[in-house]
């Protein structure tokens, strides 16, 4: 990953939180309707809570977006408090929306990074997808710090083989950042100890999106926020010379059938009682956005 503006070459690839704000704004109008990975992300969450026997008084749905999480927990747990959390107000407004006035939620303006709750009161913390839009370790301290000993933490995210065909194809037309990086499954583990969580558990799958054009993955990802926020991305509009090459080496042709890739991480993790010294952790450059022989 090449650096730019000044930027270290690791902190140029992760996503810049306003821009990433920005993005989610913009799409708030349109995510319910396209978010097909986010609802396949917590389709697979929530399904685990399935096989679990849990009361919870207060739950918290972390980067709710248009609050589709939100209501399907307060509706599978309907004795507990289930607040919604995100930075977005755009997608809050949606949220609220969508709900409407008989609605059991209570949504709220916050960042993953700095819940506004109290030490030990939750129960269970639902992350869904938007880990890849924020510090991770700085997220799973706050998850460590809300939960109560033995509350339940889920987390989706993606991994770094998340777009490869995209990142491989617009390196075909310059050696700019367009798909920002993804941490490493493992690496997730190790920041959910470090922050103080008890026992994660980290799985990984692959779903593939198969288009005919790509003009209509490039509208699906804006409609999803998913949009380039590396910190080191080109500020100029993409070229129409540019863009072409990038389409040919995508999908060859117009009309042309092809797939991407969306490395999917599923994981797990219980509060603890808080240790001295947690919250430490460093990944080395050369580990951020590899690839794992499977």
């Amino acid at each position: 990953m090449n650096g730019s503006r000044g930027l270290p070459s690791a902190a140029a690839a992760f996503p810049e939180r306003r821009a990433a704000e920005r993005a989610f704004d913009r799409a708030s109008a349109e995510f319910s309707r396209h978010c097909v990975v986010h609802d396949e992300a917590r389709r697979r969450l929530l399904e685990r809570l399935d096989y679990v026997r849990l009361e919870p008084r207060v739950v918290v749905d972390v980067g709710t977006a248009t609050g589709l999480a939100a209501r399907a927990l307060a509706a599978r747990y309907p004795e507990a408090r289930v607040i919604a959390l995100d930075p977005s107000r755009a997608m809050l407004r949606v949220a609220r929306r969508e709900q409407g006035a008989a609605g059991r939620v209570t949504f709220a303006a916050a960042r993953a990074e700095r819940l506004p709750l109290a030490d030990a009161t939750v129960d269970l913390l639902v992350a869904n997808l938007c880990l890849p839009w924020c510090d991770p370790l700085a997220t799973f301290v706050e998850a460590a710090r809300v939960l109560r000993d033995g509350g339940r933490m889920l987390f989706a995210t993606v991994g770094p083989d998340t777009l490869q065909e995209v990142r491989r194809a617009w390196r075909q037309a310059d050696d700019a950042i367009h798909v920002h990086a993804f941490f490493d499954m493992h690496d997730l583990g190790d920041m959910a100890v470090a922050a103080g969580l008890a026992d994660p558990v980290v799985d990984v799958d692959r779903l593939e999106l198969t288009y005919g054009d790509v003009r209509r993955l490039v509208h699906d990802l804006r409609a999803w926020g998913a949009v380039n926020t590396a910190a080191g991305r080109r500020r100029t509009l993409t070229g129409t010379g540019r863009f072409a090459r990038f389409e040919r080496a995508l999908a060859g042709g117009h009309g042309t059938r092809f797939s991407v890739t969306v490395e999917l991480v599923l994981g797990q993790a219980w509060g603890a009682p808080r240790r001295p010294g947690h919250g430490e952790f460093a990944v080395p450059a050369d580990r951020i956005g590899r690839r794992r022989s499977r």
